[in-house]
């Protein structure tokens, strides 16, 4: 997912912040005045000067062989976008299906406008699928913690094109992870409780202070946690089934990967009896 266009876009918002930051000198600006306007007005300038430079460049016939290709492509390119939605787009709420045709439709960029997205799966195979060119069906889910609501993007392959299809609006109830995200919410929201789900020993691996290039394995205490947790998303994630069968399953791969960096965490769940605890940690 980390392949040549983005490799420019983070090139060019580097230069931009900088442009827009005084220079990226020490020198601050003169005047100061409505900060949170200009930072706004910047933030929409850019991305509009952004779309504008990611729609001329066309998306390579190849980045239709892997989902995760065409889709930074898609939540990217305006141009394409509206291409590659089958309209009228059936959008479903419940029982009720209304159509959404192609003037009313608002560009949509998922997760672009934050540094990393979120996945969940079993097991370790699961994870592997991502990299399937013959996957002809995949839905990406955008889940309102807060709001118990699941909002489902459904995409299939259709003459060698991935194009969206639909959109499912649903509760988080409804979810085969249901019981794990309820309980990451409350993980991620209420640090006693998260200290309380730590297994005892949990499994560590991360970066080894002494080798920039190496990591480090060992074991941390419950009450250890807190120094080495990672931020966590506590709003809005997002998962993407890659046509995978989700079940509920007693174990849960929560990762959270970089759009840009390469950096990547991996936290990996465990239900003991009714109650979730975290197993393992890679950083």
């Amino acid at each position: 997912m980390k392949k040549g266009v983005l490799i420019v876009v983070c090139a060019i918002v580097a230069c931009m912040i900088c442009f827009s930051s005084a220079g990226c000198s020490d020198k601050k600006p003169a005047v100061v005045a409505d900060s949170d306007s200009v930072r706004t007005d910047s933030v929409e300038a850019m991305a509009d000067t952004l779309d504008q430079i990611i729609a001329e460049a066309p998306m390579p016939k190849a980045a239709d062989e892997l989902f995760d290709d065409f889709f930074f492509n898609f939540a990217a390119n305006r141009k394409l976008q509206m291409k590659r939605i089958v309209f009228p787009l059936p959008v479903v709420n419940g029982n009720d299906t209304t159509f959404v045709p192609k003037k009313r439709w608002k560009m949509e960029h998922f997760f672009m406008h934050q540094d990393f997205y979120t996945l969940i799966f079993d097991n370790m195979r699961q994870m592997n699928v991502v990299k399937d060119t013959t996957i002809g069906h995949v839905v990406v889910e955008r889940i309102n913690l807060p709001r118990h609501h699941v909002r489902q993007y459904v995409f299939n392959r259709i003459r060698g094109q991935w194009m969206m299809t639909s959109v499912v609006n649903t509760s988080m109830h409804n979810s085969q992870n249901a019981s794990f995200l309820a309980f990451y919410h409350k993980f991620v929201n209420d640090t006693t409780f998260q200290v309380a789900s730590i297994n005892d020993p949990l499994q560590f691996t991360g970066p080894n202070p002494d080798d920039d290039f190496g990591s480090m394995e060992g074991i941390l205490a419950p009450e250890q946690w807190l120094s080495f947790a990672p931020e966590l998303p506590h709003s809005t994630i997002y998962n993407i089934l890659y046509g995978q069968k989700y079940s509920e399953s007693n174990q849960k791969i929560f990762v959270i990967r970089g759009i840009a960096n390469g950096l990547e965490t991996e936290l990996t769940f465990r239900r003991k009896g009714r109650h979730w605890k975290l197993m393992k940690l890679i950083m």
